[in-house]
């Protein structure tokens, strides 16, 4: 049983993520569009107009806002928003890697 402790020193073991659809490299451009890059060095668009400015944009309607919009990030390999709104990397690494853009 250990008996003292050491703060000082993190001395758990790193965890490395090697799902491919994680994404390591995120932009905003123009007309609600994202270029991406996941983990594996697929590259893409993700293109969210569509969805942003429908009637069904749900949560995504928070998105509207274009300086909203422009500060996504990566949390977790995950697109971000500083406004609780997220995307599933999974099904849009799918599209990018078989059509070289996704279209939401």
């Amino acid at each position: 049983m250990q008996t003292e402790f050491n703060t000082e020193k993190d001395t758990a073991p790193a965890i490395t993520c090697t799902a491919p659809w994680r994404l390591a490299k995120i932009k905003p451009l123009a007309n609600y569009k994202l270029e991406v890059e996941f983990v594996d060095g697929t590259r893409g668009v993700i293109d969210m107009q569509n969805l942003i400015l429908s009637k069904q944009a749900g949560v995504f309607i928070k998105l509207k806002d274009s300086d909203t919009f422009n500060k996504v990030y990566i949390e977790h390999g995950t697109p971000t928003w500083p406004c609780d709104v997220d995307l599933a990397p999974d099904a849009i690494y799918n599209d990018i890697k078989n059509k070289g853009h996704c279209s939401l």
